[in-house]
């Protein structure tokens, strides 16, 4: 899971494991696989930062254990 700016500034978490795609348009549009769509303040290239820092905790966590 991954926290977000909402245009409103309200935070959101999304699960990243059901992001489809990520548009510049000029805001950042995140839509789901569910069909779902977030606009977020953050650039594509901060969000996918994101998932990969969510993705490589996992991989750390897991080998941890």
């Amino acid at each position: 899971m991954i926290q977000l700016t909402q245009i409103n500034d309200k935070p959101i978490i999304l699960n990243c494991d059901l992001i489809l795609q990520i548009e510049e348009n000029p805001h950042t549009v995140i839509k789901m696989m569910n069909a779902d769509k977030y606009i977020v303040k953050e650039t594509a290239m901060q969000v996918i930062d994101k998932v990969i820092a969510y993705k490589a905790e996992i991989q750390i966590r897991t080998k941890v254990v």
